[in-house]
């Protein structure tokens, strides 16, 4: 085993998981997960089987990753964030079949408490306010706070908010780094 997993943890057989990643206390991984090198799972998260987790994820307590949802790397799970795999769940009707692909992109950061309702893509380095409800797309690099969800600026890849417009064109510095964004047409860029 090349990774550290706690005793209390449990791990399907055939669940892939790289080198270095961490599983803390009272984590169970299903058998068809891929779980990348140095990802850290928290306690009591859930990893279902339709699952793929990219290198270097933070997946805080509390968090279930259920079927048909991928994080890219770099992804970031505040605690008792939540993902949902069925648009309009009932008890008593079987869905199973109406699993929705969601597609979390490299370095997006999912904030404590925050809601990704089923088929959604959320763009690379977007920030997700805690308690925030995501259900639609998410431009890269877009600030969303509220419920729903809804844009009220932009971050960079270091995670301070950028001055820049919600639209149109500009450009700013991120006081951290000294990276350059670009603004244009409604989309930013890291340049």
């Amino acid at each position: 085993m090349n990774y550290t997993q706690h005793e209390t943890a449990i791990v399907d057989d055939g669940a892939q998981i790289g080198e270095g990643s961490r599983i803390w206390h009272f984590v169970h991984v299903c058998a068809g997960a891929r779980i990348g090198e140095g990802v850290s799972l928290g306690q009591n998260v859930f990893i279902g089987n339709k699952v793929v987790i990219g290198d270097h994820c933070k997946i805080q307590n509390n968090v279930s990753v259920y079927d048909n949802v991928t994080l890219e790397e770099g992804v970031f799970c505040g605690p008792s964030m939540v993902f949902t795999n069925v648009y309009n769940p009932r008890s008593l009707i079987e869905r199973k079949t109406e699993y929705r692909n969601t597609l979390v992109k490299k370095g997006a950061t999912l904030g404590a408490n925050c809601t990704v309702v089923c088929g959604v893509t959320i763009g690379e380095f977007a920030f997700i306010g805690a308690g925030a409800v995501v259900n639609k797309d998410v431009l890269a690099y877009a600030l969303m706070v509220g419920v729903p969800a809804r844009q009220i600026g932009w971050m960079s890849e270091h995670g301070e908010q950028l001055d820049l417009p919600l639209s149109g064109d500009g450009e700013a510095i991120c006081t951290h780094t000294g990276a350059i964004y670009r603004l244009t047409g409604g989309h930013c860029v890291h340049l």
